[in-house]
C-alpha cells in the first residue's frame, strides 16, 4: 500500500515556474515507478512525466519536454516536478501516481494522490 500526497500547486503567470512535490508513504517506494499526470476541465487525464525506479530513465509528454523536469529521492520517498516556462494550457489538476516497476504513459497506475491545482494566467 502506498499513499501519495501532492503539494506545491498554485496560481502563476505565464512564463513563471512552479515546483510540485509528492510525498509517498511506505518502505517500498524504490520499487515503484512514478508518474505525474494532469487533468484539465472537460478533458481526459493525460501523462505528463514519468521516472524509473532508480531515476536512471525519465519520460515526458511532448507538450512539456524542455520545460518540465521530474526527479525522485528514494531516501526521502519523494518525487518532484519542476515546471518552468509555464503556459496557460498547462492549467490543470496535477496528480502523482505510482505503479510497480515500469513507467507507463497510460493511466494504468495502482496508486494516486488527491491532486493539486495549477493555474497559469495569461
Amino acid at each position: 500500500q502506498v499513499q501519495l500526497v501532492e503539494s506545491g500547486g498554485g496560481l502563476v503567470q505565464a512564463g513563471g515556474s512552479l515546483r510540485l512535490s509528492c510525498a509517498a508513504s511506505g518502505r517500498t517506494f524504490s520499487m515503484y515507478a512514478m508518474g505525474w499526470f494532469r487533468q484539465a476541465p472537460g478533458k481526459e487525464r493525460e501523462f505528463v512525466a514519468g521516472i524509473s525506479l532508480s531515476a536512471s530513465s525519465t519520460f515526458y509528454a511532448d507538450s512539456v519536454k524542455g520545460r518540465f523536469t521530474i526527479s525522485r529521492d528514494n531516501a526521502k520517498n519523494t518525487v518532484t516536478l519542476q515546471m518552468n516556462s509555464l503556459k496557460p494550457e498547462d492549467t490543470a489538476v496535477y496528480y502523482c501516481a505510482a505503479r510497480p516497476w515500469v513507467v507507463f504513459t497510460s493511466t494504468d497506475y495502482d496508486y494516486w494522490g488527491q491532486g493539486t491545482q495549477v493555474t497559469v494566467s495569461s
